[in-house]
């Protein structure tokens, strides 16, 4: 019997065929992990708008050469991935450069998706406590590859393997990329471990 498709891939297709409310579904399901995601890497709102706004954007102007070989959300935090580390490294290079310059002329998001891009909001947990800012310290202090995994185990439903094919790397390697990460950021946050919201158990969306 063949394996069902991903749903969310399923929505794909439809966007492939057209279907501009099946896109505005996708983005309204991942609009929020999206900007979190970005948020952790660049630690700043604008910035990561920006950044989720250039991934849907991307996604939607490559719908027509979309394949479900893969679960869609894999896909999605690929080209997140991809566009994140683009940025990081070009700020490294130009810091005065916009990123405007990434979005199409002749293919642009769907009016009010363009419109909805611009309501996130800031991961709730980032701007809660002085204990928060100190994990984000720490996490920006990290190699970005290691920042990235322990980005998407924390804020994101990935599996290892998941994460692995995002990371384009092994498993194992992967493993081994969120353990060394994890290790690291105790060591800088020993002294607010005792309050419980950093500890063994976390991420626990890491399976």
């Amino acid at each position: 019997m063949a394996t069902p498709l991903d749903p969310d891939a399923e929505l794909m297709l439809r966007v492939k065929r057209g279907d501009v409310l099946a896109f505005e579904g996708l983005v309204e399901k991942y609009k929020q992990p999206i900007i979190n995601l970005m948020f952790r890497m660049v630690h700043d709102l604008s910035e990561a708008e920006d950044l989720a706004q250039n991934v849907f954007i991307r996604v939607y102007q490559s719908a027509g050469r979309y394949e479900a070989s893969a679960k869609f959300s894999t896909w999605l935090f690929t080209i997140a991935r991809r566009l994140c580390l683009n940025e990081i490294r070009r700020r490294g290079r130009h810091q005065a450069e916009s990123l405007d310059s990434s979005q199409s002329d002749n293919e642009e998001l769907p009016a009010r998706q363009y419109e909805d891009l611009k309501n996130f909001s800031p991961p709730e947990t980032f701007l809660q406590s002085e204990l928060e800012e100190k994990i984000q310290e720490a996490l920006d202090e990290l190699p970005e590859k290691q920042r990235l995994a322990i980005a998407l185990c924390r804020e994101n439903e990935l599996s290892y393997e998941e994460i692995a094919k995002v990371l384009e790397c092994s498993v194992s390697a992967t493993k081994s990329l969120i353990h060394r990460g994890r290790e690291t950021l105790k060591e800088k946050l020993k002294p607010y471990l005792q309050t419980g919201v950093w500890n063994e158990e976390e991420p626990k969306l890491c399976h």
